[in-house]
């Protein structure tokens, strides 16, 4: 590499909970600059999964936190081209790595989802991966299935 690795910028806590992990997700979530639009969404989700959720014992946070946890990825494939062809190799997936992916797919999927309001299609989504369901859960069986079928390639790891 030419130039130096960038200083990884720190996050502040988000007000409500404290906690950075927030702040992240909300930062994927914003568009055009618009931060308080998407806390406004994402504290409005979690309230709908805390009515939803009112006989469990977690806190919507919690809820929101597992759901992540069950749609990230331990394995995903890169492309590497060895002597003309090109081969699907499994790879382990960094840790800063994971939870940016499992961010953008809970966002993207919540997104593309039918619903009235974001908040609504979020706290859906949030549902759906915490169930082990819906499309951002399958997108990372998906990836688990691609690199399983490519595990024969895992010795051509860079």
């Amino acid at each position: 590499m030419r130039k130096a690795k960038p200083k990884k910028r720190i996050l502040l806590p988000d007000p409500k909970f404290g906690d950075v992990a927030v702040t992240r997700f909300v930062n994927n979530l914003m568009l055009d600059g618009k931060k308080s639009i998407a806390y406004t969404i994402f504290y409005d989700s979690l309230e709908i999964v805390g009515k939803k959720m009112k006989d469990a014992d977690k806190s919507p946070l919690e809820v929101w936190k597992q759901a992540l946890e069950n749609i990230t990825p331990q394995v995903e494939v890169k492309s590497k081209r060895i002597g003309g062809a090109t081969f699907q190799v499994p790879m382990e997936v960094r840790p800063e790595r994971k939870i940016s992916i499992s961010m953008k797919n809970l966002v993207l999927y919540s997104r593309k989802r039918a619903g009235k309001t974001m908040a609504d299609k979020l706290s859906a989504e949030i549902l759906d991966a915490y169930n082990q369901q819906g499309a951002a859960f399958k997108r990372k069986e998906e990836m688990h299935r691609m690199a399983e079928a490519n595990k024969a390639f895992a010795h051509f790891r860079f």
